[in-house]
């Protein structure tokens, strides 16, 4: 027998990847003073631009390398209101070739941070050249009217537009857990849709990132990192946070990451619903591959209609099921004035009862000295240790389990009726529960790879490792039922006020 486990490992969580302290070496990065447009560190690869030492460069004013009209606009950018992400165009001064930078600034309270790299390729897609086909992406995504097919449809376009050798949409479970629900690849690369890969591969503040940027590119896990000069910045006498930034450098491990998949070039594009992060597009290129700005200005774009999409879904669907349920609860509830009984109200009709409500396969209600249940519920001596149980841990409010057994050992006995409870107290003080079972669901998980070798450490302990595997590993979870859903818990929660005050008028009348 399999548990299911927690990957979310707090050792890959706490890595501070975002006070990397280097960048890719695709582009440029200056840290700007607010008030003297000076650069207070620069990346050391600015020395090819301008053929000084970074020492020569700090201190110095922004004018000093790029046109009038740029240093200006920035420095009205730091007296707005836009404070991250701002595009902006630079021409380098006093330069015969005219070199032109695209660019992004992000405005901190006493520094700026400006990323810059060399302005677009003509040989590369614009945006021009990409509009017809993101009308037509977006196009195909609204006629698409379940959660499959806009899946199917985001990541089929997103390749065409974007020229990645593989394309795959993973969503994420309670725990964090990223599963393959869709996929487009060619040429080498592996197939994982249907695949679960643990927490631990996107860690906690890697998805926190993901809040601040709609995606991450790594073009070249071969990239030389550069480092800042100087190391420490001089107005926080510390590591400066390069959580906004596209060129932030890679954690070594993820680079290692990369080559045990097989990808030289991955770029991961957020999905959202409703503020929170409910999945990534991760396109993958067997060689290095550098999408330029325009065509990562089009997948931000994308992200926002993809994520836009999915949620209306999302909701369309839970809207139906809120009030499916919602009509079943003013149904169960009629029953109970009719009846003006609680118990037979939501026990006595065999078609339309709490069982059917919640989805449950027994259910046991206990008010006072009456005790009734309906379908497959544990032994009495069972159903009563487990009430004592409610009772110790003062259970007031709704409290919904989808894995007894874990918190409650006595539960593993009756696991095949009882794997999920849900728990609507009438009167915890007195014992008196509704308590709905649902039985056990045995899980097949296709984890891409042992979730459980996540990191190896060298046996000096001095560096580690990612898995260098991610062939298909099964397991099989036993005791745990569905889970029960959001909307479920506040059904019961209404269906909780009604009761305490159906039992109120009754004590009074």
């Amino acid at each position: 027998m399999s548990e299911k486990r927690n990957y979310d490992a707090e050792f890959c969580g706490n890595l501070p990847i975002h006070h990397i302290n280097s960048i890719q070496d695709y582009g440029y990065l200056l840290i700007l003073d607010n008030h003297t447009l000076n650069v207070i560190q620069i990346s050391e690869n600015f020395s090819a631009v301008t053929n000084e030492a970074p020492a020569q460069m700090v201190n110095k004013h922004l004018s000093l390398w790029f046109s009038q009209e740029g240093v200006d606009q920035i420095a009205k950018l730091i007296k707005g209101d836009a404070k991250d992400r701002i595009p902006i165009n630079l021409t380098l001064k006093n330069d015969s070739k005219q070199s032109h930078f695209d660019g992004l600034v992000h405005i901190k309270k006493d520094y700026t941070l400006l990323e810059i790299e060399a302005a677009s390729k003509a040989d590369q897609k614009s945006f021009a050249d990409v509009f017809q086909e993101v009308r037509q992406f977006i196009s195909a995504m609204e006629h698409a009217s379940t959660l499959e097919e806009v899946c199917n449809v985001a990541i089929k376009q997103l390749r065409k537009v974007s020229g990645f050798d593989g394309v795959r949409m993973y969503t994420f479970d309670a725990e964090w857990n990223g599963t393959v629900i869709a996929e487009e690849i060619s040429g080498a690369l592996e197939s994982y849709l249907g695949q679960t890969f643990p927490a631990s591969d996107v860690p906690k503040q890697a998805r926190a990132l993901y809040l601040k940027n709609p995606f991450r590119l790594i073009s070249n896990r071969d990239y030389k990192p550069i480092r800042l000069y100087p190391v420490i910045n001089p107005l926080t006498n510390a590591f400066i946070d390069l959580s906004d930034c596209n060129l932030r450098g890679v954690a070594s491990v993820h680079l290692e990451y990369m080559q045990n998949m097989n990808v030289s070039a991955s770029m991961s594009i957020r999905v959202l619903r409703e503020g929170k992060l409910w999945g990534l597009i991760s396109c993958h290129h067997i060689g290095p591959n550098h999408p330029n700005v325009d065509m990562r200005y089009i997948f931000e774009w994308l992200s926002v209609e993809i994520s836009n999409r999915i949620t209306a879904i999302l909701n369309q669907e839970d809207y139906q099921q809120s009030a499916f349920r919602l009509e079943k609860r003013t149904t169960i509830t009629d029953l109970i004035y009719a009846k003006d009984d609680i118990i037979e109200g939501l026990l006595d009709d065999e078609n339309l009862n709490i069982l059917s409500l919640f989805n449950a396969g027994g259910v046991v209600v206990k008010i006072g000295n009456r005790t009734e249940s309906r379908g497959d519920i544990p032994d009495k001596s069972e159903v009563y240790n487990l009430m004592l149980w409610l009772e110790g841990k003062g259970i007031e409010k709704i409290y919904g389990n989808d894995y007894l057994g874990n918190v409650y050992e006595e539960a593993k006995a009756y696991e095949k009726v009882g794997s999920g409870i849900l728990v609507i107290p009438i009167d915890g003080r007195n014992g008196d529960y509704v308590i709905c079972f649902r039985p056990e669901v045995i899980q097949q998980i296709k984890w891409g790879g042992d979730p459980e070798q996540v990191i190896n450490v060298d046996k000096d302990g001095t560096n580690y490792h990612p898995r260098n595997s991610f062939k298909l590993w099964l397991q099989t979870v036993y005791g745990q039922s569905l889970p029960w859903s959001n909307n479920e818990l506040e059904i019961a929660e209404s269906l909780r006020n009604f009761i305490f005050e159906f039992r109120t008028k009754q004590l009074y009348n």
